[in-house]
């Protein structure tokens, strides 16, 4: 399913205009990322919850050379899928 689908899926659904649900669409999605921008954690009751992670810096290797090379330290989102959502995903 792709943004698109989603938006005219919430339009349907939520008897909007596909504007409207675009918009919709775009503030969560816009409200998640500003959040875990600021450091803070996502969590949506029987969905899951959208974080941020740490990871720490690693040796890692060139595939054109071989040579070794250090990889630096770096956020990345994560999302741990809640118990509602693994249950109806089974």
């Amino acid at each position: 399913m792709t943004k698109k689908d989603l938006i005219e899926l919430v339009a349907k659904k939520a008897n909007l205009t596909n504007k409207a649900a675009r918009e919709s669409v775009g503030a969560l999605l816009n409200a998640v990322r500003d959040a875990l921008k600021r450091g803070e954690k996502v969590v949506i009751t029987g969905f899951g919850t959208f974080s941020v992670r740490k990871r720490a810096e690693r040796r890692g290797r060139n595939p054109k050379t071989g040579e070794q090379i250090t990889i630096a330290a770096r956020k990345a989102p994560g999302f741990t899928p809640g118990k509602t959502l693994k249950k109806a995903v089974r």
